[in-house]
């Protein structure tokens, strides 16, 4: 049995990076202790929102 978990991991770097630069993004655009708090917590959940936002437009 051959498993095809290679060509996965090239994704998981991709999510890595987009989370890393979402992290920087929303970081710089904080302003206090909790706004820093929340920007790490938008960078993880980000792409939720954004397909929940392709899902709405394609339904519309």
């Amino acid at each position: 049995m051959s498993s095809n978990t290679g060509a996965n991991a090239g994704w998981g770097g991709t999510y890595f990076l987009a989370i890393v630069g979402s992290a920087v993004w929303f970081w710089q655009q904080a302003d206090g202790f909790w706004e820093h708090v929340g920007a790490l917590l938008q960078a993880l959940v980000w792409p939720a929102f954004l397909i929940y936002d392709v899902f709405e437009a394609l339904n519309a």
